[in-house]
């Protein structure tokens, strides 16, 4: 972990409520895809956990809807602005399980994480193809920038408005290798009954700190309570008790 201060580079809106933001500074702690920043805004206490969506040189990409307070005061973030930020948190994806065609799911904001994943695993010589759920295609966001990496990529909406209507689990594919998840508790309860290998999933939940002290955010596993901002966000298929 690393507490630093970026700097607002630029900001646009992808969806009515979703937004991607860019970031400058110091982003060396950030390792590992899946792994998620905690960010100070003014006058709020507990800071807003958001995952990475993309590092490249000292630029760090986030990816995050306004849900409430502290996501709509930053969506009105100028560009120059500076953030306090806690970095490197969590331990992100294991790449080395994945095989050779490794299948990625994501649901809603759950899917940011997965970009990164993506580059990590074609870089490595993978070739990862990629579910995307949302409700409706005014939800839609992403779809063009996995297909500009290389990965067949699928969208399934709730209401068929755009791709496979229904859930993603109506879209698995009959063949893939492993598959890594990210996605509200009841996608990723269905992908853990549905899926046909072994996968990892990463959980989003409310934390305090962030950082494992406080304890806010622990969950029982096969081996015990883990930390889901600490031994987590990601957890393997195996260790989870549903």
């Amino acid at each position: 972990m690393k507490q630093v201060q970026l700097t607002v580079i630029g900001q646009e809106q992808l969806t009515a409520s979703v937004f991607r933001m860019r970031l400058a500074g110091d982003i060396s702690a950030i390792t590992a895809p899946g792994q998620f920043v905690n960010i100070r805004l003014d006058g709020l206490f507990l800071r807003r956990p958001i995952s990475v969506n993309d590092v490249q040189d000292d630029v760090l990409t986030i990816i995050y809807k306004v849900v409430g307070t502290g996501t709509e005061a930053m969506s009105r973030l100028p560009a120059g602005s500076v953030l306090d930020v806690l970095t490197g948190l969590g331990n992100g994806y294991d790449l080395s399980k994945s095989g050779s065609r490794p299948l990625l799911i994501g649901g809603g904001v759950g899917v940011p994480p997965l970009y990164l994943l993506a580059k990590r695993l074609i870089a490595e010589g993978k070739r990862p193809a990629a579910i995307l759920g949302f409700n409706t295609k005014d939800e839609v966001f992403g779809e063009d920038d996995f297909r500009a990496l290389g990965c067949d990529v699928t969208v399934t909406t709730v209401d068929g408005s755009l791709g496979t209507k229904g859930f993603v689990t109506n879209a698995l594919p009959d063949e893939y290798t492993y598959f890594y998840t990210c996605g509200p508790e009841p996608m990723l309860k269905a992908v853990y009954k549905a899926a046909a290998t072994s996968g990892q999933f990463s959980f989003e939940e409310r934390m305090g700190c962030g950082f494992g002290a406080c304890m806010g955010c622990s969950c029982k596993t096969v081996t015990g309570y883990k930390r889901i901002c600490k031994d987590g966000p990601v957890l393997e298929k195996e260790e989870i008790l549903w």
